[in-house]
């Protein structure tokens, strides 16, 4: 004798999509946790990472490079990290301010990897810390093809000089620390790292 399958209750339903909700969420935890690790324990030359308030809720520091206008600045990043990371990409901003063509005031970027296909280019597989290397090298190798900053952007094309002095200025004026109650960052202890991994 047939017997017509019943619809799953509304309950039924509910139960289901907590359980699969609660497995997400371990998956998202256990890779948070060990991109931290790998970030505390084997950072990037340069970058420093670290969870704020929530595990979601990451900051960051990178130290411009050596030969780029944001040498020995140091800048500070906010990472907040979307329910359905890794399958969306973090959204980073700048907390210190940068005179970049492709970084606005508010600190956004505009860097292929941070958007969703079809216009961006990421995908699960990269890490928080690709995503940071990334900025790094973007600091140094603006593209003007794609800014956010319209007049920087022709400046770097047409007057490259008048930029970098302007990016230098900013970065002694914003990311340098020089006065005595600044907490030390945590950059400044590992500088030698860097030197020594951009030496040829």
């Amino acid at each position: 004798m047939f017997t017509p399958h019943l619809p799953l209750s509304c309950s039924s339903l509910c139960f289901v999509c907590t359980l699969q909700n609660k497995s997400t969420t371990m998956q998202r935890a256990s890779r948070l946790k060990k991109e931290l690790q790998l970030l505390t324990n084997e950072p990037p030359p340069g970058i420093s990472c670290w969870q704020d308030n929530q595990m979601d809720d990451l900051r960051a520091q990178i130290l411009g490079l050596v030969d780029s206008p944001y040498e020995s600045g140091i800048f500070s990043l906010e990472i907040i990290l979307p329910e359905r990371y890794p399958f969306e990409p973090p959204k980073v901003r700048f907390l210190t301010p940068i005179y970049h063509p492709n970084i606005d005031t508010a600190g956004r970027i505009c860097l292929d990897i941070l958007k969703m296909p079809p216009k961006g280019a990421w995908k699960p597989s990269l890490s928080i810390s690709t995503v940071l290397t990334s900025i790094q090298l973007l600091m140094s190798e603006p593209n003007p093809d794609d800014p956010l900053m319209a007049d920087i952007s022709a400046e770097f094309k047409y007057n490259k000089q008048s930029f970098i002095e302007n990016a230098k200025q900013w970065t002694l004026k914003h990311a340098t620390q020089t006065k005595k109650d600044e907490p030390l960052s945590p950059l400044k202890e590992n500088r030698s790292q860097l030197d020594s991994a951009t030496e040829f």
